[in-house]
């Protein structure tokens, strides 16, 4: 036998199959805490697994790309998830028409305010201009948010990273906050989630109504083609 303890954790953490497990795994019982506290926005599963998998990774010295060489199965699943949304969006179509007009009218509002606000922040507290345009598309998934930021010559890492954290934090204020304003229609509230949190924003819509969730998953979809188009000429406009 070989006389070194960690020997086997070296060939394990080497394989594919180990971080898939990892990650399904932290999830299951990130998802199992989340039902029995009744969905509590503080008990995000997203958020929750986020912290820990990258606190094990630290621990273990794991590199991300040696991580996501399992992972990666994970994220495949993305692609067929969001088309996904497609049946409900059909099974819900006739709500959804009766309040097109509102909707569009909200997804301008939403979108340019996104946009604006997070620049003249970042212009007011003094960060780079790197930076600044990063975080301009942060309401949007994040393989548009690193495309457009790649487009303005910006970093697309920064851009995942504050994609993840804005989803995160929408996810978990969305409910408390509808809430406390009194917002009970669960279109409002479905599609204000996934105009300002895309794709973990619009998984806990679904969590709180099927019909939160239809309205959340159309405003993540639109959101990105219109951010897409706005951000470079509010940009242009902004940073003058």
């Amino acid at each position: 036998m070989n006389a070194n303890p960690f020997a086997l954790w070296v060939y394990l953490s080497q394989q594919p199959l180990l971080w898939l497990t990892v990650t399904l795994f932290v999830y299951a019982t990130a998802d199992a805490l989340s039902l029995a506290t009744g969905r509590h926005p503080l008990a995000n599963p997203v958020f929750h697994s986020m912290w820990i998998i990258a606190a094990f990774l630290l621990l273990t010295g794991t590199s991300y790309t040696t991580y996501f060489s399992g992972a990666q199965f994970v994220h495949f699943l993305l692609g067929p998830a969001t088309v996904a949304l497609a049946i409900p969006l059909y099974e819900n179509r006739r709500t959804v028409l009766a309040a097109i007009v509102p909707m569009l009218a909200a997804l301008v509002v939403g979108c340019i305010t996104a946009i604006v606000s997070v620049v003249l922040l970042a212009k007011a507290f003094g960060l780079p201009k790197t930076v600044t345009l990063s975080l301009a598309p942060k309401s949007v998934t994040a393989g548009v948010a690193m495309g457009i930021s790649e487009s303005l010559g910006a970093d697309a890492s920064l851009a995942a990273v504050a994609v993840v954290l804005t989803g995160i934090m929408g996810a978990i204020i969305v409910t408390p906050m509808m809430n406390r304003i009194g917002i009970r229609d669960y279109r409002a509230r479905g599609f204000a989630t996934g105009l300002a949190s895309h794709g973990i924003g619009v998984a806990r819509a679904f969590q709180v109504d099927p019909v939160a969730g239809v309205f959340a998953g159309i405003a993540m979809g639109l959101n990105a083609l219109v951010t897409s188009l706005l951000v470079p000429l509010l940009i242009t406009f902004l940073m003058r």
